[in-house]
């Protein structure tokens, strides 16, 4: 963050809490510092920091109890805990519900700032924005630098008429910033209309456009307005811009010449008040090159251009953006999910995001479909990003998880048959029964008919 994070420390221990402040600080965060869980209830109820840090035993309301109402209330924001050598079963507890971590007294100090420095990296708080009404961009959860300069520039054009082009891969979030521009303009409350351009077949196309009246074609067996004309007095949409045939190109650009539309089979135009929002992933550069985007229609849809970073480029965000779809699917999926666990979030901030904003819905939609617990793991995140499970294994583990893979193979193969199983292992019974008893494998389990009685037939 480019300001300083602000963290929330909660100790009864005036001296620790005097150090801790001054460590924190001389580490460029802004304290607030607090002696019971009900001072720290009442400042989360002010503004909303970055990280608590908490020492598990309090006066009064304990930290774990904090711990569980900040969890209740801000389910995203981090939790440190400090916890004494006798709560350790607790503060392991609380880890499994969502506590970003614990540190047992006496703590190293360098091992707490780098803890700190990790949640406040991984921090789905956004700071408050400085002022003035921010609803009409509530949809684009930003607190990157880049983003918040995007926003500002798009916010002062708002207010104008002008033609603006949004730049930027597929995914990341185009009709959500033309959402946005409409939210802030003189036409809010009039019809934002979108269309993409490439979904649509390039004889409806003009149809969906501009309208048409009875008879004009084939199934045109009444007036239809169009979607300028659905549109007038609003914000009209035109994703993917880049992909529309070159004939209707001609009579989009007379539309925005004359303000007016001729719908297909008509002889009459009908005038049009409508601001063009229009975007695209393509280089349009490179199409005017090769003859596929007329010139002259690009310079009047490119009045004001804004580019849409891919999210590689804004990672401060994913971990806001994982937490935000998170909660939101999690209603939908009618399932009590706390978060992602540190390692999780570790793993999505470092994903690469070809499909950037996308993908990442879809990869949370995946993990809260999936999910059994109330922290969503690393394992469920390294699946749906199609990542292989890094897991590094002692030999003895790694030999012995091997043995046991092998010898569950063999018993699927033989349908359980012990003395087939010691044959094709190479190994007498005795031994290969030694094998299945350490690793606590039954046999029965593996017959199509379960019989355990068979064991004993077979010994």
């Amino acid at each position: 963050m480019s300001e300083q994070a602000h963290i929330l420390l909660v100790d009864d221990d005036p001296d620790l809490l005097r150090l801790l402040t001054i460590r924190l600080k001389a580490g460029n965060y802004r304290v607030t510092a607090v002696g019971s869980a009900e001072a720290a209830l009442a400042r989360l109820a002010v503004e909303l920091p970055a990280l608590v840090i908490t020492d598990v035993q309090l006066p009064g309301r304990d930290g774990l109890a904090l711990f569980d109402e900040i969890r209740r209330q801000h389910a995203a924001l981090p939790v440190i805990l400090l916890t004494a050598h006798g709560t350790i079963p607790d503060a392991v507890d609380a880890t499994a519900r969502g506590a970003f971590a614990y540190l047992t007294k006496p703590f190293d100090g360098k091992l707490l700032m780098e803890k700190v420095a990790y949640a406040i990296n991984l921090s789905t708080v956004m700071p408050a924005p400085a002022s003035g009404d921010e609803s009409w961009r509530a949809e684009l959860i930003s607190r990157s630098a880049q983003m918040a300069e995007l926003l500002a520039e798009a916010k002062l054009v708002a207010g104008s008429d002008a033609s603006i082009l949004i730049r930027g891969p597929s995914g990341t979030g185009k009709e959500l910033l033309a959402r946005a521009l409409h939210n802030a303009s003189r036409r809010a409350k009039a019809p934002f209309i979108a269309v993409n351009c490439g979904a649509i077949p390039e004889q409806l196309l003009e149809s969906e456009l501009f309208g048409h009246v009875k008879g004009s074609f084939t199934g045109a067996v009444g007036n239809r307005e169009g979607l300028f004309l659905a549109a007038d007095g609003g914000t009209l949409f035109l994703d993917e811009i880049g992909d529309m045939p070159l004939p209707l190109q001609v009579k989009l650009l007379r539309v925005l010449q004359e303000r007016a539309v001729r719908p297909v089979g008509a002889d009459q135009t009908r005038p049009v008040d409508v601001r063009l929002l229009s975007a695209t992933h393509r280089d349009l550069d490179v199409a005017m090159a090769e003859g596929q985007f007329r010139e002259d229609l690009y310079y009047r849809l490119n009045v004001v251009t804004l580019t849409l970073p891919p999210l590689a480029e804004r990672r401060e965000d994913i971990s806001l953006l994982a937490n935000h779809f998170l909660q939101k699917l999690a209603a939908k999926y009618q399932k009590a999910l706390n978060g992602f666990a540190p390692d999780a979030l570790t793993a999505l901030v470092a994903a690469p995001w070809p499909g950037n904003v996308r993908q990442l819905v879809n990869v949370v939609e995946q993990v809260c479909a999936l999910a059994t617990a109330p922290l969503v793991p690393l394992s469920l995140v390294q699946r749906a990003l199609r990542v292989p499970s890094l897991e590094a294994l002692s030999y003895n583990e790694a030999k012995q998880r091997f043995e046991r893979d092998y010898l569950i193979q063999l018993l699927r193969l033989t349908d359980g048959n012990v003395a087939d199983a010691a044959r094709l292992a190479d190994r007498n019974r005795t031994e290969f029964y030694r094998l299945l008893q350490k690793y606590e494998l039954t046999p029965a389990l593996f017959r199509a008919d379960g019989d355990p009685v068979a064991d004993e037939r077979q010994k």
